[in-house]
């Protein structure tokens, strides 16, 4: 499957994490593509690709020092860039670790840990596939009730009540660490928000 952006400054509404390799211009309206590699690169292991009118050797350095793996001068034919496309996912060999970052703030879906600059803050399972929950879904506000279905399903043996209790001692380890994420919206339930 494929999926094409054209404004760049919304690229945090594809999740770029989940793809196996982006193709980036240079030349973009309102971002410029070296510093939106280089954003891009905290979060994604996948190849990145710039297709470029730029051929000059200083932007082809500027390129791969954000965090391309390859750079394509235009013109270039379309059996080129497939074969190109082809020989970097035959070689991606990199351990993916799909992660979702929020300033300081990251959480590693692989390992199903979330962690605040160096600190690794010790969440049990049920906190961190709440946090994970909340983080994937930036904005939008669940339930007490919402949440207990998405995280501990039907068959969950508590109650939606447990939920309330959980977000606190989040809350408390996080705060330790100095961030809150997490918002309580009065009269609905809670959502995930980053200044």
């Amino acid at each position: 499957m494929v999926e094409t952006l054209a404004d760049p400054a919304k690229i945090d509404t594809i999740k770029p994490e989940y793809f196996d390799l982006i193709l980036l211009d240079v030349m973009m309206p309102q971002v410029d593509g070296f510093a939106l590699c280089e954003r891009m690169r905290g979060r994604v292991d996948c190849p990145i690709l710039f297709l470029t009118a730029r051929a000059d050797e200083g932007s082809l350095v500027c390129g791969l020092g954000a965090g391309a793996d390859d750079y394509i001068c235009k013109p270039f034919g379309a059996a080129e860039l497939r074969a190109r496309v082809n020989a970097h996912l035959r070689r991606e060999k990199r351990e993916h670790v799909a992660r979702l970052c929020f300033g300081e703030i990251v959480l590693n879906l692989s390992a199903k840990q979330l962690a605040v600059g160096e600190h690794e803050v010790p969440l049990t399972r049920g906190e961190y596939r709440i946090c994970e929950l909340l983080a994937r879904n930036q904005g939008q506000v669940f339930s007490r009730e919402q949440i207990y279905e998405k995280v501990f399903g039907f068959d969950g043996e508590s109650s939606d009540s447990t939920i309330a209790t959980h977000i606190k001692n989040i809350r408390m380890k996080l705060e330790q660490v100095h961030v809150s994420p997490i918002k309580t919206v009065w009269g609905i339930g809670y959502k995930w928000e980053v200044q």
